[in-house]
């Protein structure tokens, strides 16, 4: 029996059948605590916050299963990155996780390992939302660059998880491009999100439609 009304009636929507990526910002890192510009050089792992942080995540998914349809791991090919999804591992199917590049941050260029401050002092401060085409510091990506790079990279997983579910623990900013791509937003743009440590972001693609099914969805610390 239907109930008479026309789809577009219903706010809850459809079960996903669509590629639904799994964002996982990973936890504190050292390079968030200390303000240092978190490349490879800077990066240096998580701080014991972001593996608690981490540790509250892997007993939550260990205890819900919420995500044992998961057919992949990605990983970036940053510590904070691969660390946070060595953590979370006990939570999620026995899958071998793969570090890609194009899954990082912001590539910094010259200026990764530098503290912020020393970063304004050698190169100054780029204003995106005026300059999106300049970059970081020499050798490093524009905004622009960035948005290129993520649109890329979130394109071939869908292209090679067609109907799956994929997990993959990124960085606040690939997120961010994320969400744009989700929106269809001017890749210029600058959303100013708060994306928490550890939480999950999770987009469903449909051929051309997209869909937000959770953003910024945190196990608390208070499960630890």
């Amino acid at each position: 029996m239907t109930s008479g009304f026309a789809e577009g009636y219903f706010t809850r929507g459809r079960a996903p059948v669509g590629t639904r990526l799994v964002l996982i910002r990973h936890g504190e890192a050292r390079c968030n605590a200390e303000g240092v510009v978190g490349g490879p050089r800077g990066d240096g792992g998580l701080t014991d916050l972001g593996r608690a942080q981490a540790g509250a995540l892997a007993r939550r998914l260990a205890a819900t299963r919420e995500l044992d349809d998961a057919t992949a791991l990605y990983t970036s090919i940053l510590g904070r990155s691969i660390e946070t999804a060595r953590v979370i591992a006990p939570g999620l199917p026995d899958l071998a996780a793969l570090a890609d590049c194009d899954l990082c941050e912001l590539h910094p260029g010259v200026a990764d390992g530098l503290a912020w401050a020393e970063l304004v002092e050698r190169y100054g401060a780029v204003d995106w939302s005026v300059e999106p085409d300049v970059p970081f510091s020499p050798g490093g990506e524009s905004w622009l660059d960035f948005y290129e790079r993520c649109e890329r990279a979130i394109a071939t997983l869908v292209a090679r998880h067609p109907g799956e579910r994929v997990v993959a623990v990124v960085h606040g900013g690939v997120i961010e491009q994320a969400i744009k791509i989700l929106n269809g937003s001017d890749p210029r743009e600058r959303l100013g999100l708060r994306t928490e440590h550890c939480s999950l972001t999770e987009i469903e693609f449909d051929g051309t439609r997209r869909r937000l099914l959770r953003y910024n969805d945190v196990a608390p610390l208070s499960l630890a």
